[in-house]
């Protein structure tokens, strides 16, 4: 198959190598623009764009896909199939249209659940039990098409965001040929998203982050697991009362029994109450400084039984 590739982040780097070593003829990957990074504020390419240039594909990185040249580009490729993982931008109807069997994109979650721009994370935060990758063709709408192929996995109660994204990235690219296999000999069973369960996974905001030491243990637990490691959700601790803050990332907790105000820590051990039950941190990370473990944390400026927690 000629094959145009579209993604951006590690998540997508796995399926473009499926492709590749399938031995489809990939005639371009689109990516999205270098960003300034880092404490140098230098450019640095997507993950996409690095495995891209290793692999000897020619790269497109342009900022929008809306103008007319950059379309007439896209179409002059003569692509068979366009696979989208993650790319970042929306595809105008003429990209759309323009390779013969359209557009076919992989994404993070059992559909309609989940449509968006961050699926893998508001499965865990939303206590869902189980998700997937589905292949799909791309229409106009936000991820509305139909479904070719399904891969599912449990969600575990010690999943991170990290490790579920790597499990479902690994998912994809072992079903990514076999979706472009079943398009390319005209044996793709297609099946309509229901109208029911619809739900959207918009992008992570400050909101989403802080710890509302009110609810319930099983919702922050789910809220810490779903945001690491990032971004991140936070919590303040005052080490000297007239000192500001610290924000400080928890990484990794579980749900046990406790009781007490909400925030206040209840053991040497980062055992903290919550609206009702409590959790247990394992690992987190102070600010400047890298993920450690809750007892390696404790060595250093230890958050001692009593605190109270913002």
């Amino acid at each position: 198959m000629k094959l145009v590739f579209m993604g951006s982040p590690e998540f997508s780097v796995p399926v473009l190598h499926a492709l590749h070593e399938a031995g489809h003829d990939i005639v371009c990957v689109y990516t999205q623009p270098p960003r300034r990074a880092g404490r140098g504020k230098s450019l640095r390419p997507t993950p996409v764009h690095a495995a891209a240039d290793a692999l000897g594909f020619e790269v497109r990185h342009p900022e929008k896909l809306k103008g007319e040249d950059e379309k007439a580009a896209f179409a002059a490729l003569g692509a068979d199939l366009a696979v989208v993982v993650a790319y970042g931008l929306i595809l105008p109807r003429a990209v759309l249209d323009a390779p013969r069997l359209g557009c076919m994109n992989l994404h993070a979650s059992l559909l309609p659940r989940w449509r968006g721009a961050a699926p893998i994370q508001r499965a865990i935060m939303a206590g869902d039990s189980e998700t997937g990758v589905q292949a799909m063709m791309m229409e106009a709408g936000l991820d509305t098409g139909p479904v070719i192929l399904t891969a599912k996995t449990e969600i575990l109660q010690t999943d991170t965001a990290s490790s579920l994204h790597d499990r479902l990235s690994q998912l994809g690219a072992g079903m990514v040929n076999d979706a472009v296999s079943q398009l390319e000999l005209g044996t793709a069973e297609f099946q309509v998203q229901s109208e029911q369960g619809i739900t959207y996974a918009h992008k992570l905001g400050p909101e989403d982050r802080a710890i509302d030491w009110s609810r319930p243990a099983a919702e922050i637990d789910c809220q810490i697991r779903g945001l690491s490691s990032q971004p991140g959700a936070f919590f303040s601790w005052h080490v000297e009362p007239d000192a500001e803050p610290l924000r400080i990332k928890p990484l990794m907790s579980s749900v046990t029994e406790g009781d007490g105000a909400p925030g206040e820590v209840l053991d040497n051990n980062l055992l903290i109450a919550c609206g009702s039950g409590a959790v247990r941190i394992s690992r987190l990370q102070r600010p400047g400084k890298g993920p450690m473990d809750a007892a390696q944390f404790q060595q250093g400026k230890p958050i001692p039984k009593g605190a109270r927690l913002s």
